[in-house]
């Protein structure tokens, strides 16, 4: 019998011989609709608490995106806003030695706008359906940055979070005091707001009517722990996403992050250069840079939407959304933690309302991460697991990780290639359909990259020391 350890929130859990736990009781997916509270074991046998829920539907007549500044409409005849669905380009660079470097992101730049077809356009020809990157925090731009613009110093790199924020200019500062406020009340600190620079002039008329204001936020904790720190960093981005919108104030949190910044917008792949300036300035550096080019199949493109999320990019769709959805939203009545202990509720609900089924994938990602005590690798397998049920190569260790978290959740499967990063690991995942492309390629100087395509990088053949393609349900990571 082999015995499998991993943690979960508050408890260690054994996952011993598959034989000795009928299906009924590992699996909550499918017409069961279950709840599942892992417990321990008791005689060699997975206990647990199983509990019958009724599906959670959202109002059919709620007007999508009124807290947030997407205004999208309510549905009529086949379309529906749960339904909203995308396929994408996506892709990354990292140098795997961590060296930051300017090229790094420009690199990132030529991939972006060689995936710019897989992207898609209003009809004015100049609205993008959304495009963005994540990267690595340019610890020494925004050093300089807010010593030449604000006269501040800022801290050491680790002890302090930042991300943009799209807020709209006649309301910009309730917003900017109401954050202020919950951050003090999880005892964080509000160093500064910095105004992002950026280009307007290139927007096309769709996305210049609803363009935000590019407001930037540094957030402190002298006297906290760097993982503390970390966690009520999460606290304040999920608590004022729940506290702050309301239909006349628009707040958006694109990331809020000690290790990643995001910039993106209802832009083209070749736009996003062009308008944010920050991106253009040749002492942003940095060692990682995941992009993103979105096609809103069947969607509503907006600023909020367009991707990288909190901490993945997606090309593909989650053909099982409504279930995963309900299901994590049963799953808030039983959960609990020891490290957010009356904090968790906070964080509730996980999935946060009026996303597009990329928007509820990067939620549950992040929850799993943040509060789930899980290494994001784990977090990924749990959520997009193999076909494992039948494949005798597999190792025994191996199909009972996947046993014990088809208890935990259920499969999020697509067709989907999943990208994500925390800052210090990057990779992708195909789900086990295995129908969305992506090749990647490793040289020699220490350099990934993975694409949707080949192509995007011009990179020479001496200098690649690997390449090929994901396989269904495989994952690439660094």
């Amino acid at each position: 019998m082999s015995i499998y350890h991993l943690d979960t929130i508050d408890t260690e859990i054994k996952i011993a011989d598959p034989n000795l736990v009928s299906s009924e009781e590992m699996c909550m997916r499918g017409p069961l609709r279950h709840v599942i509270k892992c417990g321990s074991m008791e005689n060699e046998v997975l206990t647990a608490t199983i509990g019958p829920v009724e599906p959670i539907l959202e109002s059919p007549n709620k007007m999508v995106g009124d807290l947030v500044g997407i205004c999208l409409p309510p549905p009529k005849g086949l379309y529906h806003p749960q339904y909203e669905k995308e396929a994408c380009g996506v892709g990354f660079i990292v140098n795997i030695n961590g060296k930051a470097s300017h090229k790094l992101i420009a690199d990132a730049a030529t991939i972006s706008k060689r995936m710019e077809h897989r992207g898609a356009c209003a009809c004015d020809n100049s609205t993008g359906d959304g495009a963005g990157v994540m990267a690595a925090i340019p610890h020494s731009f925004y050093s300089q940055v807010l010593k030449e613009e604000l006269g501040i110093d800022l801290p050491p790199k680790g002890r302090y979070a930042t991300g943009i924020m799209f807020l709209d200019k006649p309301t910009s500062k309730a917003a900017e005091q109401r954050f202020e406020q919950l951050a003090k009340e999880l005892h964080l600190e509000v160093l500064c707001w910095r105004n992002v620079p950026v280009n307007s002039s290139i927007l096309g008329a769709v996305a210049k009517a609803n363009e935000p204001l590019m407001r930037q936020v540094f957030v402190v904790a002298p006297s906290m722990d760097p993982e503390t720190f970390r966690r009520e960093v999460f606290v304040l981005r999920k608590y004022a996403t729940h506290k702050i919108p309301t239909p006349d104030l628009r707040f958006y949190i694109c990331n809020l992050s000690p290790s990643t910044v995001v910039y993106k917008g209802q832009l083209t792949s070749t736009q996003l250069w062009d308008y944010f300036y920050d991106l253009q300035n040749p002492e942003f550096e940095t060692y990682l840079a995941l992009v993103h080019a979105r096609f809103s199949t069947n969607t509503f493109p907006s600023w909020e939407r367009a991707h990288p999320m909190r901490i993945l990019a997606h090309n593909g769709e989650i053909n099982t959304l409504r279930g995963n959805v309900n299901l994590m939203r049963a799953r808030e009545g039983v959960m609990e933690s020891h490290l957010f202990k009356e904090e968790l509720h906070k964080l509730y609900p996980v999935v946060e309302p009026n996303l597009s089924d990329s928007g509820c994938a990067d939620n549950v990602l992040e929850f799993l991460v943040m509060a789930g005590q899980r290494t994001l690798p784990e977090a990924v397998m749990t959520m997009v697991p193999e076909a494992w049920q039948n494949d005798p190569q597999m190792h025994p260790d191996k199909q009972a990780f996947y046993r014990w978290s088809g208890c935990v959740m259920e499969p999020w499967d697509g067709p989907a290639l999943l990208t994500f990063t925390d800052g210090s690991l990057i990779g992708a995942i195909l789900d086990r359909n295995g129908l969305r492309p992506s090749r990647y390629y490793l040289t020699k100087d220490n350099h990934m990259i993975m694409a949707s395509e080949v192509g995007v990088l011009d990179i020479e053949s001496s200098n690649i020391a690997q390449k090929g393609r994901l396989r269904p349900g495989r994952m690439l990571s660094s």
